[in-house]
Parts: structure tokens; C-alpha cells; sequence
């Protein structure tokens, strides 16, 4: 099993037993597309958790203490088939715990450095992500598992996920944000033969236009979200689903109206407008 997407497997499921897709904000938007395209029927929630975005300069005993209470409120509440933590941070920080803790099967996203090892031809790739995903152990695992012959660059880039929420609240944000991650990449050494980069954020797929529009036309950018869309519908089938799932349930931590800007953004993803968790 792909350490990109890894879960248990998943049980019995009543035809209207949900999918979770759950981030600090709306980068997990990027990965309940992909689960969408692989089953349309599904139903979702999303759930954010914005009293504590961004997680990327949360502490990794508060995302410890925070995430599996949050997930173990929401299993709770909606019986969900299958939860998918489509962040990261909390991946890499807090899966296993969250595994610990609950019954329900989870898919976690982690940065997805096997599938650019496989595509590098020069034998340098990038990681960008939050600088809590970059410094993590589990990323220096995955580029010794499947990276060992490669050159791995690290970037954080809080910047950019702010830029990215900025975008889907329909406001302009830094845009200097995407062109400095990516020149801080390519100013790295090495950096001159770099041609693939991993999407290590959930949030970066989002803005992956503005990305590429700085980036010289030979570099590839490679995220996990596709790959999760895959493992879900493997983890679910057979499984009942209902004639149509109808419009996905948005929750968020915190004041729901912080929300508001993000409504037509979530009414395009199928969701409705946020309310409380």
C-alpha cells in the first residue's frame, strides 16, 4: 500500500454514511475534487478547523491534543465510512494518533515524493509545503525510502497558503508569494537542475496556475490529491451509495461568519455555506 494514502480498511456502510475530508481551512478543497471525480455519489463533509489555521505554525502538541478530539466529535456525530485528513501537517504530526483513537477508517496525505522520484530525469526535486510539514521526520523517511538517489530541496511557504486562502476568498492576497517560493527553490543549490516539485500542502494545488506562471516551463509539480481520490473509491467498493447524495455539509471551528467570504467557494465544491462545529 502507497505510504502516500495509507488507511485501514474500510467496513460495512449504510448508503448515506459520509466521507470526511477535513483540513484547518480550504486547502482540502484540492483533495475533496479528487475524491468527488473518483465517486460522485459519495456523500461529504468537510470540516475545517479555523479557530486553529493555520496548523502550519501550530505547535505539534497542540495539533496532537487538537486533531483526534475534533475527528473523534465529527466520527461521532456523522458515523462516516471513511475520514481523509487532507492536510499535510496534521498528517505527518498527528495520523497515527488519530488512528490510535478512532475506529474509523482514515486515509492520511503526506508529501508526494515517491511519484517524484519516479519522474525527476535530473535527479533533484522540490518539496514546498508549511515549515511544520518540511522539518517533519516523516518526510526524511519517505525521501530515504523512495528519494535515497535524489536531491531533496525543502521549502516552507506560509505565504502561500495564506495566498491561496486570500484567492478563494476572491481577494487579491501577496502576490509576490507564489514567485518567491518558487525562487526559493531554485536559489537552493542544486537548484539550477531541479525539475520537479512536490505540492506538499494541500493549499498549493489551488494557486498551481500562479505556480506554474513562475516557474520555467520544464519544471513539474506533483500533488497527492488524484492518488487519494483512487484510494478512497479502492477502500469503498462495493460499498451502498444513495441516488443523489445532494449538496455536502461545510462545518468550521470557530465563528462561521469568518466563513462568509468563502460561501461561493463552497457552494462551487457542492458544499453548503459553513456552520458551527
Amino acid at each position: 500500500m502507497p505510504k502516500e494514502a495509507v488507511a485501514q480498511t474500510a467496513g460495512p456502510a449504510g448508503p448515506d454514511a459520509p466521507i470526511i475530508v477535513f483540513d484547518s481551512g480550504v486547502g482540502g478543497l484540492s483533495v475533496l475534487h479528487a475524491i468527488r471525480a473518483a465517486l460522485p455519489a459519495a456523500p461529504l463533509v468537510y470540516a475545517m478547523d479555523r479557530a486553529a489555521y493555520p496548523y502550519g505554525q501550530q505547535t505539534e502538541a497542540t495539533l496532537l491534543a487538537r486533531i483526534p478530539a475534533l475527528l473523534g466529535r465529527l466520527a461521532e456525530r456523522y458515523q462516516p465510512r471513511l475520514i481523509v485528513i487532507a492536510c499535510n501537517t496534521a498528517s505527518t504530526v498527528a495520523l497515527a494518533a488519530v488512528r490510535e483513537a478512532l475506529q474509523v477508517p482514515i486515509v492520511g496525505t503526506v508529501p508526494a515524493i515517491k511519484p517524484a522520484a519516479a519522474l525527476t530525469r535530473t535527479g533533484v526535486i522540490g518539496v514546498l509545503g508549511t515549515a511544520a510539514t518540511i522539518r517533519q521526520s516523516y518526510v526524511d523517511r519517505l525521501a530515504a525510502t523512495f528519494a535515497a538517489d535524489c536531491i531533496v530541496l525543502r521549502h516552507g511557504a506560509p505565504a502561500l497558503v495564506d495566498y491561496a486562502e486570500h484567492q478563494l476568498r476572491g481577494l487579491p492576497g501577496d502576490r509576490a508569494a507564489p514567485r518567491e517560493a518558487i525562487a526559493a527553490l531554485l536559489q537552493a543549490p542544486h537548484g539550477e537542475r531541479l525539475d520537479t516539485i512536490v505540492l506538499a500542502c494541500t493549499h498549493f494545488p489551488l494557486v498551481a496556475d500562479a505556480l506554474r506562471d513562475n516557474a520555467p516551463p520544464s519544471i513539474r509539480f506533483v500533488d497527492g490529491a488524484a492518488g487519494i481520490g483512487r484510494r478512497c473509491q479502492t477502500l469503498t467498493a462495493g460499498q451502498s451509495w444513495p441516488v443523489s447524495p445532494g449538496r455536502g455539509i461545510s462545518l468550521t471551528t470557530g465563528d462561521p461568519a469568518e466563513c462568509e467570504p468563502l460561501t461561493a467557494t463552497l457552494q462551487a465544491a457542492g458544499l453548503a455555506p459553513a456552520r458551527a462545529l
